[in-house]
């Protein structure tokens, strides 16, 4: 990998991720002590809380993204690749990627979570995800396009299965995204498609457990199935999904659902890399942490965010996997890297709990900051504040802002598009002639 000499004494810290934890980590850390290589595989930041929207038509991908490179157009000592890593040796302190290796003086792993299907290989090929913009992409494509095709049909059976949403995991995605389906399915809708009655959709909501949002208090947990009944969505816990063909979902109480279209956010894993050792790694693949953030038996190698699992008496099983946590710490590993090189002794993580948001809906939401419980209306209107002001980039939040302020006003969403990327039918061909010459024809799909 081709990377600029460092200047002076600085060190080098590789960052693996461009999530919440790398991004900040990467602002904070100081010009004058450490050159900084970002490494992920997009070329942009993605906002993960508001991916529901635009699965759910409510928000351009470009509202919830911003390119790394803009963000980071004053900083002189941070450098972006855009790949895959493949794999990290401690031992000599290299980093290998699809575009080579990089040596680190300290590499700080923020590759974040992916979805966790808990093995079942049935579930991961038929089911819908939705970490990123590309699956929420995905799944308003699908979603659509089910509609579309329940117009055609054969008989009232094909046509539930199309119109059917299951969505598996009772947490703040599931809970947020089962209330947009139905609001859709409310308001929009029948209007889009007067042919079709409605009334044979079933939004389902499963959850394992025995409540939803495990993450908040019960009374919460009570107020968001009321919220969720009064939308229509047909809410089921103690409910845990075996299996699921594409077509029909196979239920632990011996009951079966028909739908075409299972979402599963019932869990995520972390995202293993190659060289870490088993030893310094959980079941779920998070790696295990110190209070510093540094990972168990590899010096000078922190993890930080979703994929780090910092465990004590009262949190066995780590802190919570949510945006606060992975700011916060990587904002104290920015401050600890710089006593290491200071020779200052260092800080212990303790997280500060800011509170947890959850919404359902217009005028739906949940809001617990510390004693203070908030529903309804004033709690969403904390939801639609706190995340707007989450948001990088002043256009991105003006634009989010707006699309927010024209659903309210009209009730409606007006990036209903199925969009696929399109695949090139031919491939270039070049001849050579006795004379020399070079003849390219290139036929594209479309023209």
């Amino acid at each position: 990998m081709d990377i600029p000499d460092k200047y002076g004494n600085q060190k080098r810290v590789v960052i693996v991720g461009a999530g919440f934890a790398g991004l900040t980590l990467a602002k904070k850390l100081s010009l004058k002590y450490f050159q900084v290589i970002l490494i992920d595989k997009n070329n942009y930041h993605q906002f993960q809380p508001l991916l529901y929207q635009v699965a759910t038509s409510g928000l351009e991908p470009s509202s919830i993204s911003f390119p790394l490179r803009k963000i980071f157009q004053q900083k002189r000592n941070i450098f972006i690749r855009m790949t895959q890593v493949n794999a990290v040796s401690p031992e000599t302190k290299m980093v290998h990627t699809d575009i080579g290796d990089v040596e680190y003086d300290y590499l700080v792993l923020a590759q974040g979570a992916t979805t966790n299907y808990f093995n079942n290989d049935q579930l991961q090929k038929n089911a819908y995800s939705m970490k990123s913009v590309s699956e929420a992409l995905l799944l308003r494509n699908t979603l659509l396009q089910n509609y579309e095709l329940a117009l055609n049909a054969e008989n009232k059976e094909q046509r539930s299965s199309l119109l059917n949403v299951v969505i598996v995991g009772g947490g703040p995605t599931g809970v947020e995204l089962a209330g947009a389906i139905a609001e859709m399915k409310k308001k929009i809708l029948p209007k889009d498609y007067v042919e079709i009655n409605f009334g044979h959709m079933h939004i389902h909501l499963l959850e394992a457990a025995p409540r939803l949002l495990n993450g908040m208090s019960t009374q919460s947990g009570n107020t968001v199935v009321e919220y969720l009944n009064g939308l229509g969505v047909e809410v089921q816990t103690n409910t845990a999904v075996k299996d699921y063909d594409g077509e029909t979902i196979s239920l632990n109480n011996g009951k079966t659902i028909h739908s075409r279209c299972l979402i599963w956010a019932a869990g995520v894993k972390g995202v293993s890399i190659p060289g870490i050792p088993t030893g310094s790694t959980a079941a779920n693949n998070r790696i295990l942490v110190n209070q510093y953030n540094l990972v168990k038996d590899l010096p000078r190698v922190y993890a930080i965010g979703d994929i780090a699992l910092m465990q004590d008496k009262l949190l066995p099983k780590g802190h919570p996997q949510v945006a606060q946590v992975a700011i916060q710490q990587a904002r104290l590993l920015a401050k600890n890297l710089q006593k290491i090189e200071s020779g200052k002794p260092l800080i212990a993580f303790q997280y500060k709990d800011k509170g947890s948001l959850a919404t359902v809906g217009r005028n739906l939401a949940l809001a617990e900051i510390g004693k203070l419980k908030l529903k309804g209306f004033v709690a969403w209107f904390v939801w639609m504040l706190v995340h707007l002001m989450s948001i990088i980039g002043i256009k991105n939040r003006l634009f989010v802002l707006i699309n927010w302020m024209w659903q309210y006003i009209t009730y409606d969403q007006s990036l209903r598009l199925i969009i696929r990327p399109s695949d090139k039918k031919n491939e270039i061909k070049l001849y050579e002639t006795n004379t020399n010459h070079l003849i390219g024809s290139k036929s594209l799909a479309g023209l």
